[in-house]
């Protein structure tokens, strides 16, 4: 059996923590698309973790774990992050690296600071990680797949075509030095001795492991509304975002997907441009509030640090999320944060041009949305680590009840903490 684990969202929902809770029963996690250009959070028995590029299978000694085909990987920051958690007494993971996977080079990072820097007032908020040119360079067919790593006048043969391309940008668009070859390829043939006791078969892996009836975890990045056709474009990431993608990326058959678990929190929260339409954005003295007590040490981004935006819970963009996801079931987190407030408003509707719609429009519709709320009586208590459902005050089912019906799929989990099994399940 396959399932799915992925955002509803804009990203940052909190999956790493309900991926960590599924893998204790899963025999295989794959991560199938996105860089180390966002992270998941992780609490446990080793401690704290914010995990960048390895699945979140990883502190399970009975899981192994897959870096996806469809991964942008960069190779260094892997083996730190290896180095990272074995350095706090994490057991080395069992770790497969596809051998399709392609890498995220130095060059891809070097290209997205320099574009960023061009569009200067335009920018889109890069994490500057590289993912926007490494995608555009796997599509162009110029990408660096890891076999290429282990047949060398192969491997120098495509970076030279690589950087014919990149030294003409480089030079005549950002105006910045050329980059050579050998010290190139003299970097990678170090990385590959790193990256080798890893590398294998992943997709001869995962179908081996369907034929055994084994259970299979796919472990999304960023979310729904980040997704490059079906999210806020342009303020979107650069590879699909969708549980679909998970086909492609983790080699999976479209078949073979039983179950999609959409996360989304009680609240939303929003890294990116400020310029990115974020319509139930609650901002000031009450935003700086509900950032300072979100998620496990406030709204802050797991891999960059940045204030995240904050906002109500918007039904009609979540609605929408689980949609285009394909969600059998929602995940709802962080539901303990909201229990300081006396009411809770949420997002049903946007008003555009005059005219109220609960329908998820697109960006140049979406860009002149305004929220219509209704609003809920809060529970003005902690219910931080609560497990049983029904000793849930009446005002927090409710508020689930509320959300379930809006969006139109169970609510099957609810999270009430950032740890493990800080779990309430419906």
């Amino acid at each position: 059996m396959v399932k799915a684990i992925v955002g509803a969202n804009w990203g940052d929902e909190g999956k790493g923590k309900i991926t960590d809770l599924l893998a204790e029963r899963s025999d295989v996690v794959v991560r199938f698309q996105g860089g180390a250009n966002a992270g998941h959070t992780i609490i446990n028995d080793y401690g704290r973790f914010a995990l960048h590029i390895l699945p979140s299978g990883t502190f399970y000694p009975h899981v192994t774990n897959i870096i996806g085909n469809g991964v942008a990987l960069d190779v260094k920051k892997l083996v730190a992050e290896l180095r990272s958690i074995t350095d706090q007494g994490v057991p080395q993971p069992n770790l497969i690296v596809s051998e399709r996977c392609q890498l995220l080079l130095p060059y891809h990072v070097l290209q997205d600071s320099y574009e960023e820097e061009r569009l200067a007032g335009r920018a889109f908020g890069s994490t500057k990680s590289g993912i926007a040119p490494f995608y555009s360079d796997k599509y162009a067919k110029i990408g660096i797949q890891v076999c290429d790593l282990f047949d060398e006048s192969r491997l120098r043969e495509r970076l030279a075509a690589a950087l014919d391309i990149k030294n003409v940008l480089f030079e005549h668009l950002y105006h910045k030095p050329r980059l050579e070859l050998e010290p190139l390829v003299e970097e990678l043939l170090s990385l590959r001795e790193l990256l080798r006791p890893f590398v294998g078969d992943a997709a001869g892996f995962v179908h081996d492991a369907l034929g055994q009836g084994k259970s299979i975890l796919l472990e999304g990045q960023l979310g729904a509304m980040k997704d490059p056709d079906l999210g806020i474009v342009p303020m979107t990431t650069s590879s699909h975002t969708l549980a679909g993608f998970g086909c492609v990326g983790a080699a999976v058959p479209p078949t073979a997907i039983e179950a999609v678990i959409a996360v989304t929190k009680a609240y939303s929260s929003c890294v990116g441009a400020k310029s990115e339409p974020f319509i139930s954005e609650v901002t000031g003295e009450a935003g700086d509030e509900l950032r300072r007590r979100g998620g496990d040490r406030g709204e802050f981004g797991a891999t960059t640090g940045r204030p995240r935006r904050v906002g109500w819970f918007d039904c009609v963009a979540t609605r929408y999320g689980c949609m285009v996801q394909g969600a059998t079931q929602v995940a709802l987190t962080c539901l303990d944060v909201l229990g300081y407030l006396d009411q809770i408003p949420v997002c049903v509707g946007y008003e555009i041009d005059g005219q109220i719609t609960d329908v998820f429009p697109t960006p140049p519709l979406l860009a002149r949305a305004k929220p219509v709320f209704e609003t809920l009586p809060g529970w003005r208590c902690d219910i931080r680590g609560e497990t049983d459902y029904h000793k849930l005050p009446q005002a927090t089912r409710d508020y689930v009840d509320f959300i379930e019906a809006r969006v139109g799929i169970p609510v099957s989990i609810v999270s009430t903490g950032p740890k493990r099994h800080e779990i309430a399940l419906r």
